[in-house]
């Protein structure tokens, strides 16, 4: 009896062994996502190194040389009260960025705790924790803030706290429907039927196969905390005056806006470019971590 050679390369299951997810090579051959990534890295080392780079100390005040344009020894310039805005804008740099990361980690980690919880066990935990983020989600958001730092006082502890507290129910929201969406695959109820807890299925499972629309909003949501801190410090409720913040120094600029614009003009900048970037970033992380992409655009080749 001769049998006949299988070629394996036509199995259908090959189809599946080409689709080849790189994330690193998605990153670096976008090329709005590199240049955002890029800029942002070199924006956070300079934050990094403020105390290292920066010509003066961001708190010295120097009355006699109070109000200067932009000159050779003060590249942009100095406030009202002769203090160096290059300075104060590399260490409001390093306080901006802070506060963004502490506020993002912090919802990041409860929300994905919380909303995974909520949508993996269901039931009363699912009940309980959907009527609480439906609760912090019909709250504006600033209002919401400014009545917490209102109450608590201004410090960067605080205003941490107040924009954590706002944003985490987002992050609950969206990992608890991503984890609805999942949790019932086939490969899911196979690591039941092998004996996996649920700990071991939450982690190994669940988790690496939701985490990325959360990744994608965390990354979004850097520039709208950088936004709302800047706001809250704008109106005196953020951080205290004597801390350099691209908000505060908004604020201190506001009363000199004719005399001396570039107290405004240069801090509103830094906080655009920064919030544009991490909008640039997300949109283009979206497409990374989204393998469907490459099998729909497997399709059309």
């Amino acid at each position: 009896m001769i049998m006949k050679s299988i070629n394996i390369n036509k199995s259908p299951f090959t189809l599946f062994g080409q689709i080849k997810w790189d994330p690193y090579h998605k990153i670096m051959t976008n090329r709005t996502v590199a240049i955002s990534l890029f800029t942002l890295a070199v924006l956070a080392s300079m934050a990094i190194m403020a105390p290292l780079i920066a010509p003066y100390d961001p708190n010295a005040i120097e009355l006699k040389v109070c109000l200067q344009s932009p000159s050779v020894h003060h590249l942009l310039g100095t406030d009202h009260l002769g203090r160096d805005v290059f300075s104060r804008l590399l260490f409001g740099a390093a306080t901006s960025l802070s506060i963004a990361f502490s506020v993002v980690s912090f919802a990041l980690i409860m929300g994905t705790a919380l909303g995974g919880a909520a949508g993996y066990f269901g039931g009363v935990y699912d009940d309980i924790i959907s009527r609480i983020i439906d609760i912090f989600l019909s709250f504006p958001s600033m209002i919401f803030a400014l009545a917490i730092v209102g109450a608590l006082g201004s410090s960067v502890l605080n205003l941490v706290l107040a924009l954590a507290l706002v944003h985490w129910a987002s992050y609950a929201r969206l990992m608890r429907g991503q984890v609805l969406s999942v949790k019932n695959n086939d490969y899911v109820s196979s690591a039941r039927v092998i004996g996996a807890d649920d700990k071991r299925i939450l982690i190994k499972h669940i988790l690496p196969n939701a985490i990325a629309p959360v990744i994608v909003l965390a990354t979004l949501d850097m520039g709208h905390v950088i936004l709302s801190a800047a706001a809250l410090s704008y109106l005196g409720l953020g951080i205290p005056p004597y801390i350099p913040e691209w908000g505060s120094m908004l604020n201190a600029g506001k009363e000199f806006m004719r005399t001396a614009p570039y107290l405004t003009l240069f801090p509103g900048m830094a906080i655009t470019l920064t919030a544009v970037l991490f909008s640039l970033l997300g949109d283009g992380f979206r497409e990374v971590l989204d393998p469907e992409s490459e099998v729909s655009g497997l399709g059309t080749t």
